[in-house]
């Protein structure tokens, strides 16, 4: 098409974009001979995505979904399957609700969002959402976002495995898994990132009793060892999420990278930067991030506050079974912070574990115990000491009383603490328990270079120079009041 004739079409509003195609989902839906539009819709979401063209919509109505669900389809633009209203679409299964993989053929391109997913109780199958390769085919361009993950009564709420790639898990809510196993489990995977999410425990709000005994909330490992192309978890990135409210066992902790003991370096090249984790339980923990038999992990601009009782106030680095040394493990810029004086041990790490030739550090993170002296243990290999430009000061973070659980209520169509939406929440507590007053000794106190992220949790940017410690960037500018 020559120039000319583009600008003439352009100005005279002949030019179009096709627009997206909307199609239809509904619990009193038929698959046959129903056509997916808005008056007759289809019944399953699987059914809808056999048929709709790349770069559609499916909206789901409100109502209850009751089996599996098989996500598949491979869109080169992508699909997004869609609750019409956000969290009244209620997908549920006595097994694994929806399962995003296929040994046929390819999967990629898809969108889930905005529903409530959960299994339908006791007695259920493993997982409630699994993404993983099929036989001989790869599953990858796969999206979670602004979804309500709940409630897993065997094994993990979200399992990401056997070599998936390309994976995100954006603006999210996941509370009460079941037994040893995780909210979400990164297994034998390349390229997942895991943003904006909120994670908690509350299994009285389910009417559920605490056993104390799950796991961690996400933990990035390898299983399988050679079993598929991957041959340690790769690439992953855990960003801006909001961690709180450890029911677990003592033996776990919000995040952590390795657990199974193979001879391989279970995860490497992984990021861990601008979370908020806060300790507002009594339930101890073994430390809030962990590090098992991985190499080249990053914890970066973190904020960790709260009374956090258990064996490391930071961080256990070890070695299980067969794992080899760990190596090139980076603490820098974060807020490790315990307004209650009881920080008893900072870190749990032994000589013998880590590698000498590629060395783990501490570089510049503010310490702060309530007033009371910093811990110290000559068995660990990173102490407070070690952290040679440390800062040791109060960070003025607000108290980590009365910190809401925001579980999902669905007969009142709202979260607890009154928000109506993932995101409201998230809001509520970033700014209710990471943002530091104006004589904080985080504010400005970061080193300039590559350990600044670009953005703070809430994505404000971050200045080059003079950033802020820990996960929340505070305004620069003072008005003349003194208020920011």
């Amino acid at each position: 098409m020559k120039l000319a004739t583009l600008l003439l079409l352009l100005l005279t509003g002949s030019f179009s974009v096709a627009a997206q195609q909307t199609y239809y989902v509904a619990s009193n839906g038929s698959d046959q001979p129903a056509n997916g539009s808005d008056a007759s819709p289809w019944a399953t979401i699987t059914y809808a995505l056999d048929r709709v063209p790349d770069g559609s919509l499916i909206l789901v109505k409100p109502g209850t979904y009751n089996g599996r669900i098989r996500i598949r389809g491979n869109f080169a633009q992508g699909v997004i399957v869609r609750s019409q209203l956000r969290y009244q679409a209620r997908l549920r299964a006595a097994e694994a609700v929806l399962t995003v993989y296929n040994d046929n053929a390819d999967i990629a391109g898809i969108t889930i969002e905005g529903f409530d997913i959960a299994h339908s109780g006791a007695g259920a199958g493993a997982l409630v959402v699994q993404i993983q390769d099929g036989f001989a085919t790869d599953t990858r361009r796969i999206t979670l976002r602004d979804n309500i993950l709940h409630d897993s009564y065997n094994n993990d709420i979200l399992k990401i495995n056997n070599g998936a790639s390309e994976i995100l898990v954006s603006g999210n809510l996941f509370y009460n898994q079941s037994g040893s196993d995780e909210h979400i489990d990164i297994n034998s995977v390349d390229n997942v990132i895991v943003e904006d999410n909120v994670f908690f425990n509350d299994f009285a709000a389910s009417g559920r009793s605490n056993g104390n005994d799950t796991s961690s909330y996400v933990v990035v490992k390898d299983s399988n060892a050679g079993d598929d192309e991957y041959l340690g978890a790769r690439n992953v990135t855990i960003r801006r999420n909001v961690f709180l409210n450890w029911e677990g066992s003592t033996g776990s902790g919000f995040i952590l990278f390795g657990e199974d003991g193979t001879a391989n370096f279970e995860a490497f090249d992984g990021l861990v930067e601008n979370n908020l984790l806060l300790g507002n339980s009594g339930n101890p923990m073994r430390s809030p991030l962990g590090v098992k038999g991985s190499r080249d992990i990053v914890f970066r601009h973190n904020t960790v506050v709260g009374n956090l009782p258990g064996n490391a106030f930071a961080t256990r680095i070890n070695r299980e079974g067969a794992n080899p040394q760990i190596e090139a493990i980076r603490f820098a810029h974060n807020v490790f912070s315990d307004p209650t004086g009881t920080m008893l041990d900072f870190s749990d790490t032994s000589a013998a574990d880590l590698s000498s030739a590629r060395p783990s550090q501490l570089i510049r993170n503010l310490y702060w115990n309530g007033g009371s002296a910093m811990p110290h243990d000559p068995g660990d290999v990173l102490n407070i000491s070690t952290d040679v430009s440390r800062i040791e000061g109060d960070p003025l973070l607000p108290a980590q009383t009365a910190v809401i659980r925001p579980h999902w209520i669905a007969a009142q169509g709202v979260f607890n603490g009154g928000y109506s939406t993932i995101r409201e929440a998230f809001l509520g507590l970033v700014n209710g328990y990471a943002s530091t007053a104006i004589s904080s000794s985080a504010r400005d106190a970061a080193n300039a270079g590559a350990d600044v992220p670009q953005t703070d949790i809430l994505g404000n940017a971050r200045p080059a120079q003079g950033a802020d410690l820990g996960c929340f960037e505070a305004l620069s500018v003072l008005f003349a009041d003194g208020f920011e």
